[in-house]
Order: structure tokens, then C-alpha cells, then sequence
């Protein structure tokens, strides 16, 4: 059985602005920092085999900070990458409501394409340890599309708020893919 813990990137400043990612490449703030030094002591006796992480920097420095005492190996997959949003990235959510209050942005990923994406992703990982546990840092909006395919369902709208540096699991079992936690976050209480 495949397990994967699925973090949140740890906080950047665009995050704190309320700026829409996306497919810009933004780094951690010091919190976020935090954040990641946070999760690696969460996952010091978790025994994961492997690290997988997004292609953007946010997502890659928070994996490399979990990965400085666990050295798993380190795979980067193009297919976690935040979901582009086109033109709205940048934007804060006031400018996003004004200008585009259906939420369609031009030229943003179909959730179509995000979905085939994601799940060449997971077929990547399952594939490379199917008895494995590993550890995958990657975006809000990837983790939110993960979960409505997890459960089948969108019983995770985009408006349940998942941390940075957040924590949760889902395993595969007889070729499904199951949630098991949602959104730990007692390891960042401190931050």
C-alpha cells in the first residue's frame, strides 16, 4: 500500500498579501522557513522512503528543509506544480473579485488538465514505492483537486483553507486512493 504525506509549502510573501501564485515562482519568507524546519521534525520517525516535490521554488525549498536530516531520495515532478492561473496571478483576491467575480481568469489551467496531471503524478509515486511511504510538497490548489479526486466528490471546496506547512495523508488500497488526515497542523503551533 502506497502511503503519501501531501505538505502545504511553507508561508511566501505573496502568501501573506493574499497574491494568487499560481505558476509564479515565489520563495519562502522567514515564516515559511519556520514552517519547513517545523515539518521535518514532524516527519523525524514517520520511516518515509522518498521526497517528492513541485518544480517551484516555494514547493522545492520547503522539501529541502524537511530533507536536510531525513536524506530521502529527492524526486522533482512537474506534475505538482500550482495550477497556473493566467492572468490573475499576482492579483489579491479584492483585485480578483473586481475584475473577474466568476473566478474564470484568462488563460488559467482547466481543473481537466490539472486532474490528468495529478494523476500521472500519483501513478509515478505509487509506481516507484508501492509499499512505500513518502513525503510530497506541493500547492494549495494541487492538494484541493487531489482531494475532490481522492474522495470522488468536492467535499473539499477551495474555501476549507489548508495551512502552510499543513499536513496530510492519503494511501492507496486496491487501486483507490483514500484520505486518511486532513490539514495536521500541531506541529506548527509553535510558529
Amino acid at each position: 500500500m502506497t502511503k503519501i504525506y501531501i505538505v502545504r509549502h511553507g508561508e511566501t510573501d505573496w502568501n501573506c498579501e493574499g497574491r494568487l501564485q499560481g505558476g509564479t515562482n515565489t520563495s519562502l519568507n522567514q515564516r515559511g522557513k519556520q514552517q519547513a524546519m517545523a515539518c521535518r521534525s514532524y516527519f523525524e520517525n514517520k520511516a518515509c522512503n522518498a521526497m517528492y516535490t513541485s518544480s517551484l521554488d516555494r514547493a522545492s525549498q520547503t522539501a529541502a528543509i524537511i530533507n536536510e536530516t531525513l536524506q530521502l531520495p529527492f524526486y522533482t515532478l512537474k506534475e505538482f506544480a500550482e495550477r497556473t492561473f493566467g492572468v490573475a496571478e499576482g492579483m489579491t483576491y479584492e483585485e480578483r473579485i473586481k475584475n473577474y467575480p466568476d473566478k474564470i481568469y484568462p488563460n488559467q489551467e482547466s481543473i481537466e488538465d490539472l486532474k490528468q496531471r495529478i494523476s500521472k503524478g500519483l501513478q509515478t509515486i505509487q509506481h516507484q514505492y508501492p509499499e512505500g511511504k513518502v513525503i510530497l510538497v506541493t500547492h494549495g490548489a494541487v492538494i484541493h483537486t487531489l482531494f475532490t479526486m481522492v474522495k470522488n466528490s468536492s467535499i473539499y471546496p477551495q474555501s476549507d483553507l489548508l495551512s502552510n506547512g499543513g499536513v496530510s495523508l492519503i494511501y492507496n488500497k486496491d487501486g483507490n486512493w483514500w484520505l486518511d488526515n486532513y490539514n495536521e497542523i500541531q506541529h506548527l503551533k509553535d510558529i
